[in-house]
Order: structure tokens, then sequence, then C-alpha cells
């Protein structure tokens, strides 16, 4: 029998975060916890380690809610800021690891990186202690499959507005945040799949991402099992729209985790 991975949602709002900064909409001002969303981020623990899907502006308080000691590799979807700058708080965590953390990227990917994080690489960064800067080497990937942790992943280029973007499948689960149109090309990637994660921004469509409708109609394309969706804004009030959907899909929340 294969052992246990458990997939976390360390959030699941939109680049706003849910509440909004300066907004008095019931969603912004519920006091249901399942209405408060971070930015986008996932952890995946594996029996070789834990993995995380992009590093969110509050990937410190992430981490500290789920009791996370330790990351032992980043995979990276895109360089959006609400993907991406969370990354220095990895620092503490490379003391932890006792080594630099692997962040699997693309080569654009890692150039944002280098220009955003310029302190954290380069002769003088080198030479500074663990805790002072984040400690990380690079591992590029591209569309073919790879392994991290002796797990494969398989990339799923997407298209978000003008941007390439990638999901990843691991296993029979599939994560697909910010994304307006799944290429063709990557159809078989989403066949047979036990579960489905999926962008829903809002109830209308949006430029770069996948409005309710829309996410619901990849969803039934493909038939996973089970779906969850994500990258939300403060239109879709948690309680109110599980109402309305379909028995095998839900929203997601920040902290919800499945076995798989």
């Amino acid at each position: 029998m294969a052992a246990t991975r458990t997939f976390t949602f360390l959030g699941t709002g939109t680049s706003m975060g849910v509440p909004m900064i300066g907004c008095d909409c019931p969603v912004c001002q519920s006091p249901n916890p399942r209405n408060h969303r971070y930015r986008c981020s996932v952890l995946i623990r594996l029996p070789q380690g834990n993995l995380l899907i992009d590093t969110s502006p509050e990937l410190r308080l992430q981490l500290l809610r789920e009791r996370v000691r330790v990351i032992h590799a980043v995979l990276y979807t895109h360089y959006h800021a609400d993907h991406l700058f969370g990354l220095d708080d990895l620092r503490p965590l490379s003391r932890t690891l006792g080594g630099p953390i692997p962040l699997c990227c693309t080569a654009e990917v890692e150039g944002k990186i280098r220009t955003a994080f310029a302190y954290a690489f380069g002769p003088e960064a080198s030479s500074l202690p663990v805790g002072m800067v984040p400690k990380l080497v690079f591992e590029r990937i591209g569309t073919e499959p790879f392994c991290v942790l002796e797990q494969l992943v398989t990339p799923i280029p997407l298209i978000h507005a003008h941007f390439d973007v990638l999901g990843f499948r691991i296993g029979d689960v599939a994560y697909c945040t910010d994304v307006s149109q799944v290429p063709r090309e990557s159809w078989p990637r989403l066949e047979g799949l036990r579960v489905l994660v999926l962008d829903a921004l809002r109830f209308k469509p949006h430029p770069a991402h996948f409005g309710l409708e829309q996410a619901l109609d990849v969803i039934r394309q493909f038939s996973p099992e089970r779906a969850y969706l994500t990258h939300m804004s403060h239109e879709l009030e948690h309680e109110t729209v599980n109402r309305m959907l379909p028995a095998n899909v839900q929203l997601a929340y920040d902290g919800l985790s499945f076995d798989f």
C-alpha cells in the first residue's frame, strides 16, 4: 500500500486576500473563518519531506498555523507577487533543513526571483550566516515530468491571460491556480483525476482567471471524483456558494487538508 500523502491549503484567496483592505462587504466583514483567505500556497506532506507550492506573502503565518517546522523543496507556478513575495520567510528554515532549500521553477521564474531577491544571491550572500538571507538553490523545470523528494511531478502548462503558468499533478491530484484557459495539449494531464483543484475567482469571467461557471465547465469536462475551488475573491461567500455547487465540488478554505 502506498504511503499516505497529505495536501493542505495554506491560502485560498485572490491577490488582494480576503478580507480586502478598505472593503465593508458582508464577506470581508464575515466572522466565518472560512471567508478569511490568505494568498494562495499549498503544502504537500510526502514520505520524504514537505513540499511547498508557491511562497505567498502570508507564508510565515501559514506555516505557523499548520505547525510546519521545515520545508524540503518549493515548486513555483509563476512569478506574480501573490505567489512569490513570501520567499524571505524561508530564511529560518534553511537552518532546520541543514542546507539550501531547492526552488523548482522555470527559467523565467528564476530570473524574477534573482532580481526581486538579489540580496540572497552573489558572493556577499554566500558568506553570510544562515538566517540573515534565504539560502536557496535553483532546480530548473520545464513542461516535462520531474522528480522532487522522490515524488514524480507532472507540470501542467496553463494560460493566465497573456502569461504562461504551470499547474502540477502529483499522483491523481492536480493543482491548477491562476488559469483562464487550459490549452488542448494539457488535457491528457488532467484525465483520470481523483481530485482537481481549480481557480475560480468570482461569478463573472475575468481576463486572467476562470469565473465560477467556467471552472465548473472544466470540472465537468475532466470529471474528477472531487474538485475544490481556490484563488477566490470576496464575491464568493463560503456557505452560500457551497450550497449552489454540485455534490462533488466545494470551495476550499485555508487549512483544509485531505489525504491522497
